[in-house]
């Protein structure tokens, strides 16, 4: 009872909080930034660099109501294949804008539905990209995967061009939960695409959970747990459904009244834990579980876990280039969005084929700033020494957040030879303490329940 009521003392049953996929959170990028930096900032990727690419595809046959996503729907593949076409144009700019020798280090295909696309829409796509981004050795091609739009064409498609990660969407298995968010997908179309993909190879399985849901109770979501550790995925993102229908109008369609409470939310994640670690999955950070055969529990072990616009990761590359409409990339000068309409970046790829709107350049104090949220995201710790060993100029603004943070939250951390550590059992406060260090952290903002 005394570590719940340090937990709600300290906001986690009511604090709207960012997810910290970025520091600064999207809604901070700048319109002024955009394609008047894009050109400079891809120069300024190394010679021989390895980079990550990510493609957006927003279309979607059916849209989730849950979902928040910039996705559209569509009933046809007429503007789903003049969408390609435009990408194909944007990767030849960008290519074309970068240094030689640039290899693929990571390719993640997301959405909306990458799985939508025609098997030779997807070859020709996949064809451009190859072609100009040669793979490193160690090269991971990642692809999101709706096992309701996923034709045995279209996965041997991805196969053929080395797809050795796929991410699965479940959300969650409860008839009445899925009703309710209006994505009906059964256990069978799931384990069917499990079974088919690790039978042409594909061993490295994610699968994406929520809780929160509309009718969600701890009995449904123990049953979908169930379900999901028979299927044996090496790692699992089971994120707090996030509740904005100011910001996503479909999400009307899902009623308030309908979902769990803030304590009812907390008891589902913790629920999720308790069981995954009892089946040999280990905690990563704040939503991600894993087991030790997949690389983000050796990322975590190693402390080399990040962050980035997927949740956690063990990308080490300081360069991510998105392609398609809205999708950010990551340089080390700062962030880069697209324009967001699908109408909007396909004028400007046909404009110029750049398709930069906002972003934000990253001054030294922001990779400080940076390196502290990431670092309470991933290893929850405040590493005080390390961070004035990488940035000594800052050495006074590290002292005073470490003697804020110990002043703020006594009960909370513990010293030790890494820095100010959470205790274990106070780790779902980690991004109530980022928002502490945020500088750009503003209460007339609306963000996502902190649980």
């Amino acid at each position: 009872m005394e570590d719940y009521d340090i937990l709600s003392r300290h906001g986690l049953f009511d604090a709207k909080v960012p997810r910290y996929t970025s520091y600064p959170p999207a809604n901070h990028f700048q319109s002024d930034i955009g394609m008047r930096f894009q050109a400079e900032w891809l120069s300024h990727v190394r010679h021989g660099e390895a980079v990550s690419i990510y493609i957006h595809i927003p279309f979607c046959k059916r849209l989730c109501w849950f979902c928040a996503c910039r996705t559209q729907g569509t009933s046809t593949m007429r503007p789903v294949d003049a969408y390609v076409a435009t990408l194909k144009k944007e990767i030849a700019a960008i290519r074309a804008a970068l240094p030689e020798g640039i290899k693929m280090g990571r390719l993640h295909l997301g959405g909306g539905t990458p799985t939508i696309l025609l098997p030779q829409t997807m070859a020709a796509l996949l064809e451009t990209v190859f072609a100009v981004f040669p793979p490193t050795t160690d090269f991971e091609f990642s692809v999101e995967i709706d096992p309701t739009e996923a034709s045995d064409a279209l996965l041997e498609t991805l196969l053929g061009f080395g797809m050795n990660r796929a991410s699965i969407g479940v959300q969650d298995f409860a008839k009445q939960v899925q009703d309710a968010i209006g994505r009906p997908q059964t256990l069978k179309q799931t384990t069917s695409v499990i079974q088919f993909l690790r039978a042409h190879g594909v061993q490295a399985v994610n699968l994406d959970l929520l809780y929160g849901l509309p009718f969600q109770t701890e009995t449904s979501f123990r049953e979908t747990l169930a379900h999901v550790i028979a299927m044996n995925p090496g790692r699992l993102a089971i994120y707090g459904y996030a509740h904005v229908p100011w910001m996503s109008k479909r999400q009307v369609m899902i009623k308030a009244e309908t979902l769990p409470d803030t304590q009812a939310r907390f008891q589902l994640a913790t629920i999720a834990k308790d069981v995954l670690t009892a089946s040999g999955f280990h905690a990563i950070g704040i939503d991600h579980f894993a087991k030790e055969t997949d690389n983000l529990y050796r990322a975590a072990k190693r402390g080399r876990l990040r962050r980035n616009f997927q949740g956690y990761t063990d990308d080490q590359s300081e360069t991510l280039i998105g392609f398609g409409a809205s999708a950010i990339s990551h340089f080390r000068d700062g962030y880069l969005q697209n324009a967001v309409a699908t109408s909007a970046y396909q004028e400007r790829i046909a404009e110029t084929g750049f398709a930069g709107h906002k972003g934000y350049a990253m001054t030294v104090s922001d990779q400080v700033v940076a390196s502290m949220i990431e670092a309470l995201m991933c290893r929850f710790v405040f590493p005080t020494s390390e961070l004035q060993t990488r940035f000594p100029a800052q050495a006074d603004l590290i002292r005073q957040t470490a003697v804020g943070l110990m002043s703020h939250y006594t009960d909370v951390f513990k010293l030790s030879a890494k820095g100010l550590e959470i205790l274990p059992k106070f780790e779902p406060l980690a991004r109530i303490i980022a928002k502490h260090v945020d500088h750009f952290a503003s209460e007339g903002i609306a963000h996502a329940a902190a649980i």
